[in-house]
């Protein structure tokens, strides 16, 4: 339009100046082609269509591990990090609960507890200070294959927290009234987990998968009637035979050098005796068919707390990543085929999972979900039909992809913070296994093929084999359950009454 404007005026003035000379005939407009007039407008909104990219994910860093052994058979294990100045410091204990004498269950947790009891010239309140001076709480764990003890401090302190623990492991005073009063800690605390459903299925899974005899067969802290019967000579007598330099760990982490940690190794602990040697791994327990249903009774209780596993793997075992992988796609994921069952698709429980749980010896393989009361029976049964799945429909390349991701990119959350080197360091002790597992554990999650994880996943995932725990109201279990034949429902009593288990 502007263009016709100035073009006409401008005629006008030529035409008054020379009006001989015809006016130029302005060139018409083009009109626009039918594919320019069909070609729509770009939509501002096509971007959300498709899922945004992720980006080039970190490389894989892990921690490197060295390990020494003192001339008293003392190891020294230590992985170096330099960011920042901290260092973690720990003792690992070869021997845990599996290590409990039949009669005394709950005496690994008592006796080891009692080294934060006093240690040295002080008592409990005094070594705790002694601690809280270094801006630390020394932290205790005790596992089925062993113990720990540690704390985290700057490099500085490290000398003194050494002092620290060397009192605590060479020097524990066992006080007798520190001993009834954290001996009355461990009845109070058996007594609020005998109300809780999810460690009465753990106590009767462990006996279904191990056997009551075995090393495996119990949970830690013992029974209230067990506990009860414990004294300080049983306490002293267990920490004495089953803790000494050939059966114990030194563990360092952080900003701290083999060479270093040999030298505090050698200044605080390289004196102490002691004949005890790390014990042998448990023995393997049988993989029986299912013949019963074991039922925990919990008349009104609004869940139903469902646990179906069998023996699975020792560390070590050449099928254990495979399996690991297997399981993950099982259960072992948000996305996994048992939680988008029994969560996504059927509603009836927040979430699903299954586990490998290795260990010195074999461990549990496990699948777990506390589900709606009035849907147990049905949950019960996806759980098997998901199990019988593995074979009829076999893991697909896009489910091992997802699991071997999820796996190893998980790696680095265990290394995050020296305590976690430590711990790290601790699991490599007492399951006996090379400084460079990490970097084996990744390779084998990586190398392992689709023919090997289908094969562990029939062998091992066969619901034939697995056992199964519910803990909750028994009539309602019996009305749904029983219809599914998938044994003889057996009741059991909680260890709390002290009596044998009973068929219904």
């Amino acid at each position: 339009m502007h263009r016709r404007i100035l073009t006409a005026l401008l005629t006008l003035s030529v035409a008054g100046c020379a009006t001989t000379k015809p006016a130029e005939t302005p060139p018409a407009e083009t009109p626009p082609t039918a594919q320019q007039s069909q070609t729509p407008a770009p939509d501002a909104e096509a971007f959300r269509d498709q899922p945004p990219k992720p980006g080039k994910p970190p490389e894989l860093v892990l921690p490197t591990f060295e390990q020494a052994k003192l001339d008293n058979g003392l190891t020294v294990i230590v992985s170096t990090r330099k960011e920042l100045p901290l260092v973690f410091v720990g003792i690992a204990f070869a021997a845990g609960v599996s290590q409990e004498p039949a009669a005394k269950l709950g005496i690994a947790d008592l006796s080891y507890r009692m080294l934060l009891e006093g240690a040295g010239k002080r008592d409990t309140v005094a070594l705790d200070n002694a601690f809280a001076d270094l801006g630390v709480s020394p932290a205790m764990s005790v596992d089925p294959d062993g113990a720990f003890v540690g704390a985290r401090v700057l490099t500085t302190n490290v000398d003194a927290a050494m002092s620290l623990l060397a009192d605590v492991v060479l020097r524990p005073t066992f006080d007798a009234k520190a001993f009834e009063r954290r001996k009355k800690q461990q009845l109070g605390e058996l007594v609020r987990r005998m109300g809780d459903p999810n460690f009465l299925a753990q106590q009767a899974y462990y006996q279904a998968v191990f056997g009551a005899d075995h090393p495996y067969g119990h949970t830690s802290g013992g029974t209230p009637k067990t506990v009860e019967a414990l004294t300080l000579a049983d306490a002293k007598n267990f920490y004495t035979k089953n803790t000494g330099p050939r059966a114990a760990a030194l563990v360092m982490t952080g900003d701290v050098t083999l060479q270093q940690a040999v030298e505090w190794g050698k200044k605080y602990f390289g004196g102490w005796k002691g004949g005890a040697v790390a014990p042998k791994p448990p023995p393997a327990p049988p993989a029986p068919p299912r013949q019963q249903v074991r039922v925990v009774p919990k008349p009104g209780l609004e869940q139903t707390v469902v646990l179906v596993g069998r023996p699975g793997l020792a560390a070590g075992h050449p099928d254990e990543y495979p399996l690991e992988l297997a399981t993950t796609v099982f259960g072992g994921f948000f996305g996994s085929r048992l939680n988008m069952n029994i969560r996504e698709d059927k509603g009836y429980s927040y979430g699903a999972n299954a586990h490998l749980g290795t260990r010195l010896g074999v461990g549990p393989l496990t699948a777990y979900a506390a589900v709606r009361q009035d849907v147990t029976g049905p949950a019960l049964n996806e759980f098997i039909k998901e199990l019988a799945g593995i074979k009829s429909n076999p893991i697909t390349e896009k489910e091992l992809a997802a699991a071997r991701e999820g796996l190893i990119r998980a790696f680095p959350g265990a290394f995050e913070t020296v305590e976690g080197l430590g711990g790290s360091a601790a699991q490599l002790y007492f399951h006996r296994r090379p400084m460079d597992e990490f970097k084996r554990s990744v390779e084998g999650l990586r190398d392992a093929s689709a023919a090997e994880v289908q094969r562990v996943a029939e062998s091992y995932l066969d619901p034939a084999t697995m056992q199964v725990v519910l803990v909750g109201d028994p009539l309602v279990i019996q009305e749904q359950v029983t219809p599914l034949n998938l044994g003889k429902l057996t009741l059991v009593e909680t260890p709390a009454s002290d009596t044998a288990p009973a068929s219904k």
